[in-house]
C-alpha cells in the first residue's frame, strides 16, 4: 500500500499542533507510568495519533520531530515516518536515543516492525548493555510476532529470549516476557516451542528467568491460548 502524500507540514506547525492538545493532567500522569515528563508537553496518545493523521507520511518531518527531543514529537515521528524510507542507520540512531519504555514500544510497533531491517536490529540490539536499547530488541520481536511473514526467524527469537532471561532490569525482563508470550501465540509450532522455552526458564535457578517462564506459561497454557491451538491440532 502506498504511503499517504505529505501535507507539507513544518516542524513548527507540528509542534504547535501538539502543544495545543497538551494538558497539565496528562503531563502529571506520565510519572505514574514511569515516563519522564521533563521534556514533554503532556499530550495523550490519541491526540498524537490525530495530529499524525492530519499530517500524513513525511520522512523528512519525522527526522526533524525526532531530533527536537520532545517526547510527543518523537511519538509523532513514529506515525508520520515512511517505513520504506527508514534506513538501518536511522534505526540505530533512534535506538541510541531510547530513554523510556513508551518511546521504545511505540517506535517498534508503529514503525520499525515494518522495516526490512527489523530482524537484523533484533539481533544487534539483544546484546546491548543499555536497558532501553536492549528492550528495543524484545519489543521488536513482540511487535513482529503479531504480523505476517515466515515463522523461521522466531526460533532465533526464542534463543535470544533465553539468553536475556536473567536480566533483572524491569524494562528488559518485561519485554522479554511479552516477546515470549507473543511468539507462543503466533502459530501451533511456535506455541509448542515457546511453551518448551517457558518450562526451561520456569525450572531455572535464576529468579528472573523463573518469573519470566512461569508468567508466560500462565497465558500460553491457559484455556484461551492453549484451547485455540488444541482446536487446530
Amino acid at each position: 500500500m502506498a504511503a499517504k502524500k505529505s501535507s507539507g507540514g513544518s516542524l513548527e506547525s507540528a509542534l504547535a499542533a501538539l502543544k495545543e492538545r497538551a494538558t497539565q493532567a496528562t503531563l502529571d500522569g506520565m510519572v505514574r507510568y514511569a515516563i519522564p515528563s521533563d521534556h514533554a508537553f503532556g499530550v495523550a496518545m490519541r491526540d498524537v495519533q490525530a495530529v499524525a493523521k492530519s499530517l500524513g507520511k513525511d520522512h523528512k518531518l519525522a527526522a526533524e520531530l525526532w531530533a527536537s527531543g520532545w517526547y510527543e514529537a518523537r511519538l509523532l515521528a513514529c506515525y508520520v515516518d515512511d517505513p520504506a524510507a527508514v534506513t538501518a542507520k536511522q534505526m540505530d540512531n533512534w535506538c541510541r536515543d531510547f530513554d523510556n519504555w513508551a518511546i521504545v514500544d511505540t517506535v517498534c510497533f508503529a514503525l520499525f516492525k515494518r522495516s526490512p531491517h527489523a530482524w537484523g536490529k533484533v539481533e544487534a540490539w539483544a546484546s546491548r548493555k543499555d536497558e532501553f536499547q536492549r528492550r528495543g530488541a524484545f519489543a521488536l520481536i513482540w511487535a513482529l510476532a503479531g504480523g505476517d511473514g515466515d515463522d523461521k526467524p522466531f526460533s532465533r527469537g526464542l534463543e535470544l529470549i533465553e539468553q536475556a532471561a536473567t536480566d533483572e532490569r524491569n524494562f528488559v525482563k518485561k519485554s522479554v516476557n511479552m516477546a515470549l508470550r507473543a511468539i507462543g501465540k503466533r502459530s501451533l509450532p511456535l506455541h509448542k516451542a515457546a511453551v518448551a522455552t517457558s518450562k526451561r526458564l520456569a525450572a531455572s535457578g535464576n529468579p528472573v528467568a523463573r518469573w519470566i517462564g512461569k508468567d508466560a506459561l500462565k497465558e500460553l497454557e491457559g484455556p484461551k491460548v492453549a484451547g485455540k491451538f488444541r482446536k487446530g491440532e
